[in-house]
């Protein structure tokens, strides 16, 4: 069960990163980790995670059990997520709403189901068995996508209000894919936020991406690398996000590769705790003003 905290701001962990991450946890309030990293990792390198959750809050991060699909979720990774989160003990752990593998082929890759009623009854089954074999919720992440997923009847809000009231589960809220796909598809960030169940958001994602040039289709797509800083507008849209959302909030950045100095990171951190302030600030002005009425 989720403990009530203050707004947090953390940090994915990344072996690269690890030194300057525990030299500077005071300005780090909340830790993120591959999951599948420790699937088969040695028993003390199990017990320094479980270490590390004792001085910070610690969430394990899945990126391969294939949730969102009408295939059943892969039980072998299941155990294997059951045991570490059994071993570990982390404060939450999470999932994205992506499928990996279809008719026995695992595609290497994150991909965004056919938002279809199908899907969201598949995700629904899949997330129950995760309930009964992990013994707790994930929250689960919408991904970004650089193609329509073709057979789709449903647009990407409306399939995460559908997904989420067919689950119990809370929202894992990755505002750097939103924007991807606002940017991609064409549609307004910040009207997908009002129109999500805000109240079900658990944690947020930032990260940064680079735009490339289509080869199938006309144009440029924005792809969700995390190997860039967080652009701007992702921050405006986390501060439209604590305007709108009562609950605590925990802020993940994920970067994955071409680390800049660590400082920068630091840097990211206080820009998401401003923009957190900023919405926040917003929010209060807001009840006052109804409040007067």
């Amino acid at each position: 069960m989720m403990e009530t905290l203050p707004d947090r701001v953390g940090l994915g962990w990344r072996a690269p990163l690890a030194a300057d991450i525990l030299s500077n946890l005071d300005r780090i309030e909340a830790i993120e980790v591959i999951a599948d990293d420790y699937f088969d990792a040695p028993r003390k390198d199990r017990q320094a995670l479980r270490w590390l959750g004792h001085q910070v809050p610690l969430i394990l991060h899945g990126v391969s059990l294939g949730l969102a699909s009408t295939a059943p979720v892969d039980l072998v990774r299941l155990d294997h997520m059951a045991r570490l989160v059994g071993e570990v003990e982390p404060w939450l752990w999470s999932e994205h709403l992506a499928f990996v593998r279809g008719g026995g082929i695992e595609i290497g890759h994150l991909a965004a189901p056919p938002r279809t009623a199908a899907t969201i009854e598949g995700t629904a089954r899949n997330l129950a068995t995760a309930r009964a074999i992990v013994g707790s919720d994930p929250l689960v992440e919408n991904i970004s996508t650089i193609i329509d997923p073709p057979g789709s009847t449903l647009d990407e809000v409306t399939w995460l209000q559908h997904t989420l009231v067919a689950t119990e589960n809370s929202l894992l809220l990755d505002l750097h894919n939103l924007y991807a796909n606002a940017c991609n598809f064409d549609f307004d960030p910040y009207e997908a936020i009002a129109r999500l169940p805000l109240e079900r958001v658990g944690y947020i994602h930032l990260a940064g991406g680079k735009w490339v040039q289509a080869t199938r289709f006309p144009g440029r797509r924005l792809l969700d690398d995390h190997r860039h800083a967080t652009p701007q507008p992702v921050f405006d849209l986390l501060a439209e996000v604590a305007r709108r959302t009562p609950q605590p909030l925990v802020v993940i950045l994920e970067r994955d590769g071409d680390y800049p100095p660590f400082a920068e990171l630091l840097n990211e951190l206080d820009v998401a705790r401003t923009a957190l302030a900023r919405g926040r600030a917003a929010q209060k002005a807001r009840t006052d003003v109804v409040t007067t009425l």
